[in-house]
């Protein structure tokens, strides 16, 4: 690809059906567009229990890099996942190169981006919500590490401290 036509290419917003932004993706790229899904980890309760799911980061959304002048724009509403691009009006909304190269940036390994985990405050009540110790509330003490946290947690009329992780935590009522 020349560098002038790079240079005219910009990312808008595709919106999809419901749950399926992969869909989209997939038929997109098979008729050659630049497409970019940023998924995220997401805990979320199955049967009862706390596991970790990989999903879209805005559901429903996913980006498309699209020269205006050149680009055939036609076939995409058509596609199989896809409702519309996304519009201000009659114009298209384009989306800035800096957002996309942030999203890039807080990617890991598995190109699943990186979000901040809620930072509890030392003495906020908070329960498990997972995990040998499900239900129990207790006191949030300190961080251990990037994913473990120590809780004071009254067990049996007597409190102990207990190194949990740090997704089963949630802020008690």
């Amino acid at each position: 690809m020349s560098e002038i036509n790079t240079a005219r290419k910009n990312w808008y917003l595709v919106y999809a059906k419901p749950r399926q932004e992969s869909v989209a993706q997939t038929n997109l790229a098979r008729q050659g567009y630049e497409i970019y899904l940023p998924l995220i980890r997401q805990p979320r309760k199955r049967l009862g229990r706390r596991v970790a799911v990989i999903a879209p980061m805005f559901p429903r959304y996913l980006f498309i890099h699209l020269d205006s002048e050149t680009d055939n724009w036609s076939p995409i509403r058509s596609t199989l996942g896809v409702v519309s691009i996304v519009r201000f009006g009659q114009v298209p909304a384009r989306v800035p190169d800096e957002l996309i190269a942030l999203l890039h940036r807080h990617e890991d390994a598995q190109g699943l981006q990186l979000l901040p985990v809620d930072e509890f405050r030392h003495g906020a009540k908070v329960r498990l919500t997972d995990g040998p110790m499900m239900g129990y509330e207790g006191i949030y003490l300190a961080k251990t590490s990037k994913d473990r946290v120590i809780v004071l947690l009254d067990i049996l009329g007597r409190r102990s401290r207990a190194v949990v992780d740090a997704a089963y935590l949630e802020p008690a009522g």
